[in-house]
Protein backbone atom coordinates (compact mmCIF):
# COMPACT_ATOMS: atom_id res chain seq x y z
CA UNK A 1 0.00 0.00 0.00
CA UNK A 2 1.32 3.67 -0.70
CA UNK A 3 2.21 5.46 2.26
CA UNK A 4 0.05 8.24 3.56
CA UNK A 5 -2.40 7.39 0.95
CA UNK A 6 -6.40 7.61 1.04
CA UNK A 7 -7.24 4.23 1.47
CA UNK A 8 -4.03 4.10 4.19
CA UNK A 9 -6.21 7.03 6.13
CA UNK A 10 -9.17 5.47 5.34
CA UNK A 11 -7.73 2.06 7.57
CA UNK A 12 -6.31 4.10 10.06
CA UNK A 13 -10.09 5.92 10.33
CA UNK A 14 -11.48 2.49 11.23
CA UNK A 15 -15.01 3.01 9.98
CA UNK A 16 -16.53 0.36 11.98
CA UNK A 17 -15.67 1.84 14.73
CA UNK A 18 -17.79 4.91 13.76
CA UNK A 19 -21.70 3.21 15.11
CA UNK A 20 -20.34 3.02 18.62
CA UNK A 21 -19.68 6.86 18.74
CA UNK A 22 -23.07 7.48 16.71
CA UNK A 23 -25.46 5.27 18.07
CA UNK A 24 -24.84 7.48 21.62
CA UNK A 25 -25.85 10.78 19.84
CA UNK A 26 -28.83 8.97 17.77
CA UNK A 27 -30.33 7.92 21.08
CA UNK A 28 -29.99 11.33 22.66
CA UNK A 29 -31.89 12.99 19.62
CA UNK A 30 -34.41 10.71 19.59
CA UNK A 31 -35.20 11.44 23.09
CA UNK A 32 -35.63 14.94 22.82
CA UNK A 33 -37.82 14.61 20.15
CA UNK A 34 -39.90 12.25 21.32
CA UNK A 35 -40.05 14.77 24.67
CA UNK A 36 -40.64 17.83 22.47
CA UNK A 37 -40.51 18.11 18.73
CA UNK A 38 -41.26 21.64 18.79
CA UNK A 39 -38.01 22.97 20.35
CA UNK A 40 -35.61 20.50 18.42
CA UNK A 41 -32.80 21.85 16.60
CA UNK A 42 -31.54 19.91 13.26
CA UNK A 43 -28.15 22.41 13.13
CA UNK A 44 -27.41 21.29 16.98
CA UNK A 45 -28.26 17.81 15.79
CA UNK A 46 -25.91 17.74 13.09
CA UNK A 47 -22.94 19.18 15.26
CA UNK A 48 -23.55 16.93 17.99
CA UNK A 49 -22.92 13.96 15.52
CA UNK A 50 -20.13 15.47 13.79
CA UNK A 51 -18.54 16.04 16.97
CA UNK A 52 -18.96 12.41 18.07
CA UNK A 53 -17.53 11.04 15.14
CA UNK A 54 -14.68 13.95 14.73
CA UNK A 55 -13.52 12.48 18.39
CA UNK A 56 -14.22 8.99 17.40
CA UNK A 57 -11.37 9.32 14.35
CA UNK A 58 -9.37 11.58 16.52
CA UNK A 59 -8.85 8.16 19.36
CA UNK A 60 -7.85 5.82 16.76
CA UNK A 61 -5.08 8.07 15.41
CA UNK A 62 -4.31 8.42 19.02
CA UNK A 63 -4.74 4.53 19.90
CA UNK A 64 -2.39 3.78 16.58
CA UNK A 65 0.15 6.52 17.20
CA UNK A 66 0.77 5.94 20.90
CA UNK A 67 0.30 1.89 20.69
CA UNK A 68 3.33 2.08 18.08
CA UNK A 69 5.48 4.68 19.97
CA UNK A 70 5.61 2.84 23.48
CA UNK A 71 6.05 -0.29 21.37
CA UNK A 72 2.63 -2.45 21.95
CA UNK A 73 1.82 -3.39 18.57
CA UNK A 74 3.84 -5.76 17.56
CA UNK A 75 2.74 -7.07 14.46
CA UNK A 76 3.95 -10.48 15.02
CA UNK A 77 1.62 -11.08 17.83
CA UNK A 78 -0.96 -8.95 16.83
CA UNK A 79 -4.49 -10.54 16.71
CA UNK A 80 -6.87 -7.33 15.84
CA UNK A 81 -6.83 -5.36 12.61
CA UNK A 82 -3.52 -4.05 11.04
CA UNK A 83 -2.42 -0.95 12.49
CA UNK A 84 -1.05 1.96 10.56
CA UNK A 85 1.99 3.40 11.72
CA UNK A 86 3.09 -0.31 12.36
CA UNK A 87 2.11 -1.52 9.28
CA UNK A 88 3.99 1.97 7.65
CA UNK A 89 0.74 2.50 5.53
CA UNK A 90 1.19 5.99 7.50
CA UNK A 91 4.10 7.54 8.39
CA UNK A 92 4.42 8.83 12.04
CA UNK A 93 4.76 12.56 11.26
CA UNK A 94 1.94 12.51 9.30
CA UNK A 95 0.14 10.78 11.99
CA UNK A 96 1.51 13.36 14.55
CA UNK A 97 0.30 15.89 12.28
CA UNK A 98 -3.55 14.24 11.71
CA UNK A 99 -3.99 13.86 14.97
CA UNK A 100 -3.39 17.37 15.53
CA UNK A 101 -5.77 18.12 12.85
CA UNK A 102 -8.27 16.02 14.12
CA UNK A 103 -8.09 17.45 17.43
CA UNK A 104 -8.64 21.17 16.12
CA UNK A 105 -11.40 19.90 13.60
CA UNK A 106 -13.41 18.23 16.67
CA UNK A 107 -13.07 21.90 18.84
CA UNK A 108 -13.86 23.97 16.02
CA UNK A 109 -17.10 21.44 15.23
CA UNK A 110 -18.03 21.82 18.46
CA UNK A 111 -17.85 25.30 19.35
CA UNK A 112 -20.80 26.59 18.12
CA UNK A 113 -22.77 24.11 20.68
CA UNK A 114 -21.96 27.09 22.64
CA UNK A 115 -24.31 28.62 21.31
CA UNK A 116 -27.61 25.76 21.90
CA UNK A 117 -26.37 24.34 24.93
CA UNK A 118 -24.20 27.73 26.92
CA UNK A 119 -20.72 27.68 28.23
CA UNK A 120 -20.77 24.46 29.95
CA UNK A 121 -20.26 22.93 26.33
CA UNK A 122 -16.43 24.17 26.98
CA UNK A 123 -16.12 22.11 30.04
CA UNK A 124 -17.74 19.03 28.15
CA UNK A 125 -15.43 19.49 25.38
CA UNK A 126 -12.09 19.91 27.33
CA UNK A 127 -13.72 16.99 29.46
CA UNK A 128 -13.84 15.02 25.89
CA UNK A 129 -10.51 15.67 24.20
CA UNK A 130 -8.58 15.31 27.59
CA UNK A 131 -9.81 11.73 28.16
CA UNK A 132 -8.70 11.41 24.83
CA UNK A 133 -5.68 11.02 24.93
CA UNK A 134 -5.62 10.10 28.55
CA UNK A 135 -7.40 6.59 27.56
CA UNK A 136 -5.14 5.40 25.05
CA UNK A 137 -1.67 6.35 27.67
CA UNK A 138 -2.71 5.72 30.78
CA UNK A 139 -6.24 4.81 31.80
CA UNK A 140 -6.70 1.49 29.59
CA UNK A 141 -3.42 0.16 31.24
CA UNK A 142 -5.39 0.32 34.68
CA UNK A 143 -8.41 -1.61 33.76
CA UNK A 144 -10.62 1.74 33.20
CA UNK A 145 -11.61 1.22 29.88
CA UNK A 146 -14.95 -0.29 30.16
CA UNK A 147 -15.82 2.83 32.89
CA UNK A 148 -14.58 5.06 30.29
CA UNK A 149 -17.13 3.33 27.47
CA UNK A 150 -20.08 3.85 29.91
CA UNK A 151 -19.10 7.24 31.08
CA UNK A 152 -18.01 8.51 26.79
CA UNK A 153 -20.40 6.30 24.61
CA UNK A 154 -23.15 6.32 27.01
CA UNK A 155 -23.34 8.92 29.67
CA UNK A 156 -21.86 11.94 28.11
CA UNK A 157 -23.02 11.92 24.42
CA UNK A 158 -26.50 10.52 25.32
CA UNK A 159 -27.08 13.37 28.10
CA UNK A 160 -25.23 15.95 26.80
CA UNK A 161 -26.97 15.92 23.39
CA UNK A 162 -30.18 15.87 25.04
CA UNK A 163 -29.45 19.01 27.23
CA UNK A 164 -28.24 20.57 23.74
CA UNK A 165 -31.68 20.21 22.67
CA UNK A 166 -34.13 20.77 25.90
CA UNK A 167 -31.50 22.30 28.21
CA UNK A 168 -32.39 19.74 30.93
CA UNK A 169 -31.67 15.78 31.49
CA UNK A 170 -34.61 13.84 32.93
CA UNK A 171 -33.95 10.74 35.45
CA UNK A 172 -35.53 8.44 32.22
CA UNK A 173 -32.71 10.12 29.67
CA UNK A 174 -29.98 9.04 32.56
CA UNK A 175 -30.88 5.83 32.28
CA UNK A 176 -31.22 5.30 28.72
CA UNK A 177 -27.68 6.48 28.53
CA UNK A 178 -26.42 3.84 31.05
CA UNK A 179 -27.74 1.08 28.92
CA UNK A 180 -26.33 2.66 25.52
CA UNK A 181 -22.72 2.27 27.62
CA UNK A 182 -23.55 -1.00 27.92
CA UNK A 183 -24.36 -1.90 25.04
CA UNK A 184 -21.04 -0.19 23.25
CA UNK A 185 -18.89 -1.78 26.07
CA UNK A 186 -19.64 -5.41 24.71
CA UNK A 187 -17.45 -4.01 21.99
CA UNK A 188 -14.29 -3.01 24.41
CA UNK A 189 -14.60 -6.39 26.22
CA UNK A 190 -14.71 -8.72 23.21
CA UNK A 191 -11.81 -6.75 21.66
CA UNK A 192 -10.02 -7.05 25.26
CA UNK A 193 -11.12 -10.54 25.12
CA UNK A 194 -9.56 -11.43 22.33
CA UNK A 195 -5.96 -9.66 23.53
CA UNK A 196 -5.96 -11.19 26.88
CA UNK A 197 -3.07 -13.01 26.51
CA UNK A 198 -1.57 -9.87 24.51
CA UNK A 199 -2.52 -7.76 27.57
CA UNK A 200 -1.39 -9.69 30.08
CA UNK A 201 2.15 -9.86 28.09
CA UNK A 202 2.82 -6.12 28.08
CA UNK A 203 0.99 -5.83 31.53
CA UNK A 204 -2.08 -3.74 30.00
CA UNK A 205 -4.58 -5.00 33.47
CA UNK A 206 -7.67 -4.95 31.57
CA UNK A 207 -10.98 -5.58 33.30
CA UNK A 208 -10.58 -8.59 30.82
CA UNK A 209 -7.36 -9.66 32.33
CA UNK A 210 -8.54 -9.35 35.65
CA UNK A 211 -11.53 -11.28 35.51
CA UNK A 212 -10.21 -13.83 33.14
CA UNK A 213 -11.72 -15.43 30.28
CA UNK A 214 -14.76 -17.69 31.68
CA UNK A 215 -16.04 -14.11 33.67
CA UNK A 216 -15.63 -11.94 31.09
CA UNK A 217 -17.57 -13.86 28.48
CA UNK A 218 -20.69 -13.89 31.10
CA UNK A 219 -20.08 -10.22 31.70
CA UNK A 220 -20.52 -9.80 28.07
CA UNK A 221 -23.57 -11.70 28.00
CA UNK A 222 -24.52 -9.75 31.46
CA UNK A 223 -23.97 -6.40 29.78
CA UNK A 224 -26.36 -7.22 26.91
CA UNK A 225 -29.20 -8.68 28.86
CA UNK A 226 -28.77 -5.59 31.18
CA UNK A 227 -29.37 -3.01 28.52
CA UNK A 228 -32.25 -4.70 27.23
CA UNK A 229 -34.12 -4.71 30.45
CA UNK A 230 -33.28 -0.74 31.31
CA UNK A 231 -35.31 -0.04 29.04
CA UNK A 232 -38.44 -0.68 30.91
CA UNK A 233 -37.69 3.10 31.54
CA UNK A 234 -38.61 4.05 28.07
CA UNK A 235 -41.92 1.76 29.18
CA UNK A 236 -42.57 3.73 31.71
CA UNK A 237 -42.46 6.90 29.83
CA UNK A 238 -45.17 5.88 27.20
CA UNK A 239 -42.86 4.15 24.47
CA UNK A 240 -43.78 0.49 24.83
CA UNK A 241 -41.78 0.15 21.37
CA UNK A 242 -38.54 1.52 22.69
CA UNK A 243 -38.46 -1.22 25.43
CA UNK A 244 -39.71 -4.19 22.72
CA UNK A 245 -37.90 -3.48 20.10
CA UNK A 246 -34.68 -4.01 21.49
CA UNK A 247 -35.07 -7.84 22.48
CA UNK A 248 -34.44 -7.63 18.60
CA UNK A 249 -30.39 -6.67 19.44
CA UNK A 250 -31.03 -9.25 22.17
CA UNK A 251 -31.20 -11.92 20.14
CA UNK A 252 -28.11 -10.96 17.95
CA UNK A 253 -26.26 -10.45 21.11
CA UNK A 254 -26.62 -13.95 22.56
CA UNK A 255 -25.36 -15.18 19.00
CA UNK A 256 -22.54 -13.41 19.49
CA UNK A 257 -21.88 -14.85 22.96
CA UNK A 258 -22.43 -18.32 21.62
CA UNK A 259 -19.63 -17.72 18.78
CA UNK A 260 -17.55 -16.03 21.08
CA UNK A 261 -17.21 -18.55 23.45
CA UNK A 262 -16.95 -21.36 20.69
CA UNK A 263 -13.81 -19.51 19.15
CA UNK A 264 -12.76 -19.00 22.99
CA UNK A 265 -8.76 -17.17 21.52
CA UNK A 266 -7.66 -16.35 18.37
CA UNK A 267 -7.94 -13.74 15.40
CA UNK A 268 -10.78 -15.62 14.34
CA UNK A 269 -12.91 -13.36 17.02
CA UNK A 270 -12.39 -10.29 14.79
CA UNK A 271 -15.30 -12.15 13.42
CA UNK A 272 -17.50 -11.41 16.89
CA UNK A 273 -16.00 -7.69 17.15
CA UNK A 274 -17.72 -7.30 13.63
CA UNK A 275 -20.65 -8.38 14.77
CA UNK A 276 -20.72 -6.52 18.15
CA UNK A 277 -20.37 -3.58 15.98
CA UNK A 278 -23.17 -4.32 14.12
CA UNK A 279 -25.40 -5.12 16.82
CA UNK A 280 -24.59 -1.61 18.58
CA UNK A 281 -26.26 -0.62 15.20
CA UNK A 282 -28.88 -2.79 15.36
CA UNK A 283 -29.29 -1.46 19.22
CA UNK A 284 -29.42 1.63 18.28
CA UNK A 285 -31.80 2.07 15.55
CA UNK A 286 -34.22 -0.08 17.78
CA UNK A 287 -34.33 2.70 19.94
CA UNK A 288 -34.64 5.23 17.87
CA UNK A 289 -37.37 3.72 15.64
CA UNK A 290 -39.36 2.76 19.28
CA UNK A 291 -39.04 6.39 20.64
CA UNK A 292 -40.18 7.91 17.05
CA UNK A 293 -42.93 5.86 16.19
Amino acid sequence: MKQNSLKAWVLAARPKTLTGAAVPVMIGLALAWADMREYFSWTAAVLCLLFAEVMQVDANFINDFFDYANGNDDAARRLGPLRACTQGWVSIDAMKRAIALTTVLACLVGLPLIYFGGLEMIVVGIVCVVFCFLYTTHLSYMGLGDLLVLLFFGIVPVCITYYVQLHTVTWQVFLASIACGLVVDGLLVINNYRDRDNDRWDGKMTLVVRLGAKTSRLLFLLLGVVATLMGVTFWLNGHVLAFVLPFIFLVFHFYTYLKMKRINRGRELNICLGEAARNILIYGLCVVIGLLV
